[in-house]
């Protein structure tokens, strides 16, 4: 399984692909007694998808063949055991990609010209993912993270790892540790050279970025260079950068919990502007007609808000699973709407939107 959606990632999925572009969708469980259905499904949803295939007149020989043994590669890469709460098959003529996803999706079989993404990308938005960058004078390390774990990410020149010309053990042994390492030339051209990759990766794949170090190498991480002035929070903290992911993640959790509640605040607090503006769209129906027009600024979601609602021509409307024409992950398609025409989404834990039908939007007008 490919181990994190990422902006770059979602925009290559979300490409025209050659006929038939067959996205298989189901709910998946962490734990038993749960967990034990997800084999049975999974098989019945890939035979589903081969039937489908092979009965479509529009799927030529060559791609049916093609499709058929990708489906199969792609259940063979299937890990159940390390399952999330959803999973996505993806399989065109000459690929097959894998993603497990940290928020639930409807089962369902999908042929088209493109793949279903839009559980994707709510996904890859509920995670909340961050980055952690921890800084030495002989070597800076980067993490990615998200509510799960935090994992090294090695990209961007990341890890940087300084090469001395003359190396003196003695010296060596006192990089880190001593205030005046971070005076010479070599080491503020290291730390540049950080940062260079620090604008670059943040450029490729926006997230709060968490830089730890002791403190003489956070005021010269300042002056190498504006990316990291920018950062969400800086965390006095030594020894890092040869340090565990583990042990980082203690180090930063504490600045992840007041970020997210200031996001929290932040996302109620625009909302309660917007309702004295007029500009304010609650429930399901009303903030699903705004996203179609694009005029979503700000979309806010309980976390696990999911609603089952069927397009009656001028509205939503509730529906039961199963029925025609219901709409099961309509909370995911809204989020793939309203992010797609510029839109912010937040989400925010389940009860704080009850008075809002679970799901607001501070619109643009």
């Amino acid at each position: 399984m490919h181990p994190a959606l990422t902006p770059a990632a979602l925009a290559e999925l979300r490409r025209p692909r050659p006929y038939p572009a067959v996205s298989i969708l189901m709910p998946t469980h962490r734990r038993e007694p749960d967990n034990a259905q997800d084999p049975v499904r999974l098989r019945n949803l890939v035979a589903e998808a081969k039937e489908k295939v092979q009965a479509d007149p529009e799927v030529s020989r060559a791609d049916r063949i093609d499709v058929l043994e990708q489906l199969d590669k792609a259940l063979a890469e299937v890990d159940l055991v390390h399952a999330e709460d959803g999973l996505a098959i993806l399989v065109a003529p000459g690929e097959h990609q894998v993603w497990s996803l940290g928020r639930t999706a409807p089962a369902r079989v999908v042929l088209s010209d493109t793949f279903l993404t839009r559980n994707l990308v709510a996904s890859q938005i509920a995670e909340r993912p961050y980055w952690v960058l921890a800084v030495a004078a002989d070597r800076v390390v980067l993490w990615g993270g998200d509510k799960e774990r935090l994992t090294e990410a090695k990209t961007h020149g990341f890890p940087l790892v300084r090469v001395y010309d003359n190396p003196d053990p003695e010296r060596q042994e006192r990089i880190g540790d001593t205030p005046s390492t971070f005076r010479d030339e070599e080491t503020k051209t290291f730390l540049r050279q950080a940062d260079n990759g620090i604008a670059k990766l943040i450029a490729a794949d926006p997230r709060p970025l968490y830089v730890v170090g002791d403190a003489p190498a956070l005021a010269l991480l300042d002056a190498a260079g504006p990316i990291t002035k920018a950062t969400t929070s800086q965390i006095p903290y030594g020894g890092l950068a040869q340090g565990t992911a583990e042990a980082a993640l203690k180090v930063v959790e504490p600045a992840l919990r007041a970020h997210a509640d200031q996001e929290i605040t932040d996302a109620l607090a625009r909302l309660d502007k917007a309702r004295g503006r007029t500009a304010f769209a609650a429930g399901i129906d009303e903030v699903w007609q705004t996203a179609a027009e694009g005029r979503i600024a700000l979309l806010v979601v309980e976390e696990n808000f999911r609603t089952t609602a069927r397009d009656d021509g001028d509205h939503l409307v509730p529906a039961e699973e199963g029925q025609s024409g219901a709409r099961e992950d309509v909370v995911d398609e809204v989020i793939e709407r309203a992010l797609d025409t510029g839109a912010t989404v937040s989400f925010v834990p389940d009860g704080t939107l009850s008075d809002a039908g679970r799901i607001a939007a501070d619109l643009r007008y």
